[in-house]
């Protein structure tokens, strides 16, 4: 330990002496094992110099974290692969799956997405070293006051874009305040300052804004064009660490250094708040301009992929504008030759596509961009409640449009609970309030329906659930197929977890739907209207709108034969989901083989995992988000009246489609993701797992809360909703038989369901509505 701190002492004394004279040395040594303890600034800055050393590889890089490695293990020997398994290893063995991730919470996680009954969750629950992440990422995280090496054309499509959306009225504004403030006489700084910036923002790429007193490079010992002169102490503290816990054969963390281009500090005569000018500023130009990059924050932000606008704009309402203006210097930027300068401001690009993945405290950011819509859509709901102002319509579609950022928060809230706690826990949670999204509407629906004295909310809550069950039977599982298959050509998946699903759904139709099958087969057919044509010799009657009564004029039926079946399937269904539990989760658990690696324990930093949400926080964010849903779903069905009673489109279309999978767009953003990842199987489980909670968990609960407050719910369904569902479930265990899944496929399942929606689209209406 005292030879590697007297050999840091003396390094750090020897870059310290080393002055820019040293520039004739050559910029690399190519003999690689000199450079075994060279840090990533090095290879970073050598990049672009030494392309084939870009990919040397980190102490992170080394690790394959968050993948998931399948290994088949035949009779004979056990060899592994990466993508996908050998036909002979998935006919003769069992495919396993081996987890492995950053730390113990993200395992935990991974691990609970092959569990049957646990929702599936894609995104990390822990906070992520951005030092782990690849350079798409890390320019997304980009504060965007370093000038980086930058390859390509500043003429993009989205920079122009930028011209037309953004940069031309910042411009003009920025023109307007340098004239007022040109006017002021004293305000003169500011207004050439805001000459200056209005050229800037008409087009503000590979242009830099620089503080004139304190101008730094990011610099690398190895290369002369910057003089590195770090601070000995942390240095050698940093050094110290690295050497104590990097092996000799990895390259050690990134050490990078600031140190100043030689531009002298200049003294004001006069401090900034003691100037007249400063006030003037303060008073006529910082808060017009105040407004203007809000308001160009908020959209730009909004718009998700153009992200750095809003940086930029809130980068110089925040800094650069509050500085004296004598101090700000905006410059073109020239070819980094290895080093990376820290400026104020500097932005290449206005539009990034890969923003989709930008978080913030671990949350997407649409779901914190759709967060404001829940508080507009409660507000005007409740405040309006005349419609003077809004329009029914408009309040339902943001109603429903506010259930998709809260089914996201509660999703994440789950996860999180589920990854730091135990199995019973997680099961717990999973059970309660994974389907705590579609029961909050189903409730609200059936109580509106029976304070407003109307069967069509019943009937429009039996086609939501007829049309959750068909989107995740053949919805889900069709455009992960279709997406996967793209970008892989053939995916497999375990068939033998598959087959598992697959019964349980085969047991929740037949459950679900027995009491339909009841009724066909011993309810009395009625009719509205019956009447004998006089042109008819046969004497043939001709009767409207016939079906199978089973309350009003049968009670004895209901009261004596179906009631109590309905009470017995809804005993039976939960029963049968608690057996699936116990089978996959602990008697056959091997079906899934998964392994948890323990890779993650060995990989220095990465012990104690910091979560984005604690348990408490989460739990606090579920209870939140259920309310909200709550008065959500609430204003849904209370202005929802005016839509299917004026509407031309048939309310079942409404149940099966808007109802059914607004709130499950989360749930197909996941499945995509998986299925990109070449991970059909959790994809199919997705759609599995949500079809058969709605039939064995939520659909029981219905029963039971019909029990204790009638609200005239009866499983009864209609023709259309049983063939539906009996079909898609046979079609879908056909399709699933084989292990392996394509875009054909995929294909197959979407337009049968395209082709079911076009029936609900043209069924008349259904009964009471």
């Amino acid at each position: 330990m005292s030879y590697a701190k007297t050999t840091v002492s003396t390094d750090a004394e020897n870059r310290r002496r080393r002055s820019t004279a040293e520039s004739s040395e050559p910029l690399w040594d190519h003999d690689l094992r000199s450079h075994r303890r060279s840090s990533q600034c090095d290879r970073l800055c050598v990049a672009g110099i030494h392309p084939e050393l870009a990919d040397t590889p980190s102490p992170c890089a080394s690790q394959h974290f968050g993948q998931y490695t399948r290994k088949c293990h035949s009779a004979n020997r056990a060899h592994s692969i990466h993508s996908r398994c050998t036909d002979d290893g998935w006919q003769e063995g069992s495919c396993r799956t081996t987890i492995r991730a950053e730390n113990e919470v993200e395992a935990h996680k991974l691990a609970n997405n092959y569990r049957f009954g646990f929702r599936k969750w894609k995104s990390h629950v822990t906070e992520r070293p951005i030092e782990d992440r690849s350079e798409v990422v890390k320019e997304l995280y980009s504060e965007l006051n370093y000038i980086r090496p930058h390859t390509g054309s500043l003429i993009t499509c989205g920079n122009i874009a930028y011209v037309f959306l953004f940069g031309w009225w910042i411009s003009c504004v920025y023109l307007l305040v340098s004239l007022l403030m040109f006017c002021t006489i004293i305000g003169f700084p500011y207004g050439k300052l805001c000459w200056n910036l209005a050229l800037y923002f008409l087009w503000p790429f590979g242009k830099a804004m620089q503080k004139s007193s304190s101008l730094v490079r990011r610099c690398c010992v190895k290369f002369p064009n910057c003089e590195a002169i770090p601070e000995e102490d942390n240095e050698i503290k940093e050094t110290s660490q690295v050497k104590e816990t990097t092996p000799l054969l990895i390259p050690p963390a990134p050490i990078s250094t600031e140190v100043p281009l030689g531009v002298q500090a200049t003294q004001h005569p006069i401090a900034y708040w003691s100037r007249p000018s400063t006030y003037a500023w303060l008073l006529l130009g910082y808060p017009l301009l105040a407004v203007i990059h809000i308001i160009a924050c908020f959209f730009s932000w909004m718009l998700v992929f153009t992200v750095p606008v809003a940086k930029m704009n809130a980068r110089i309402l925040g800094t650069i504008l509050l500085m004296p203006p004598e101090e700000v210097h905006i410059r073109p930027v020239k070819k980094p030759q290895g080093c990376e300068t820290k400026v104020l401001l500097c932005c290449y690009n206005a539009f990034n596509w890969y923003y989709y993945k930008y978080t913030v405290d671990g949350i997407n950011v649409f779901a914190v961009n759709l967060l404001p819509l829940v508080i507009l859509s409660i507000v005007i709901g409740y405040v309006d409640r005349d419609d003077h102002y809004v329009s029914s319509e408009a309040k339902f579609a943001t109603a429903v449009s506010s259930i998709i950022p809260l089914s996201y928060y509660i999703g994440m809230g789950i996860a999180s609970i589920s990854a730091q706690s135990n199995f019973a826990v997680g099961a717990v949670v999973n059970a309660t309030f994974g389907s705590i999204t579609e029961m909050t509407f189903y409730i609200t629906a059936l109580l509106q329906g029976h304070r407003a004295g109307s069967k069509c909310y019943e009937e429009i809550v039996k086609a939501a659930l007829t049309g959750t069950l068909l989107g995740c039977i053949l919805f889900i599982p069709g455009i992960c197929m279709i997406i996967g298959g793209c970008k892989h050509r053939e995916q497999r998946f375990n068939s033998r977890s598959a087959g598992v699903s697959s019964a349980l759904l085969f047991i929740s139709v037949g459950g679900v739907f027995a009491p339909t099958l009841f009724s066909k087969a011993y309810g009395n057919l009625m009719c509205e209207g019956c009447s004998s044509s006089p042109v008819n010799t046969s004497n043939a009657i001709v009767c409207r709108n016939c079906h199978y009564d089973l309350s009003e004029h049968n009670p004895s039926l209901f009261l004596s034969h179906i009631e109590p079946l309905v009470y017995t399937v809804s005993i039976l269904l939960p029963a049968a989901y608690l057996i699936g539990l116990i089978f996959t989760l602990k008697t056959h658990s091997h079906i899934y083989d998964i392994h948890i690696s323990d890779g993650h324990s060995n990989v220095p930093g990465h012990h104690g995992a910091v979560v984005h949400w604690s348990r408490w926080r989460a739990l606090v964010v579920l209870i939140i988000a259920t309310l909200l849903m709550a008065a959500c779903a609430d204003l849904t069905t209370e202005n929802i009246k005016p839509i299917i009673s004026h509407s031309s489109i048939s309310q079942y279309f409404i149940g099966v489609t808007v109802l059914a999978m607004v709130p499950e767009i989360p749930e197909i953003v996941t499945g995509i993701q998986f299925a990109l990842q070449n991970n059909i199987s959790l994809s199919l489980e997705v759609g599995s797992c949500i079809a058969v909670q709605v039939c064995m968990l939520q659909i029981p609960l219905l029963i039971l809360f019909n029990a204790f407050y009638d609200v005239g719910f009866v499983l009864i369904f209609s023709d259309l909703h049983l063939w539906a569902s009996i079909f898609s479930v046979i079609l879908v265990n056909y399709i699933l038989m084989d292990g392996k899944s394509d875009y054909f496929q995929g294909t197959a399942l979407v337009i049968v369901y395209f082709i079911l929606l076009a029936l609900y689209f043209f069924a008349p209406s259904p009964i009471g509505c």
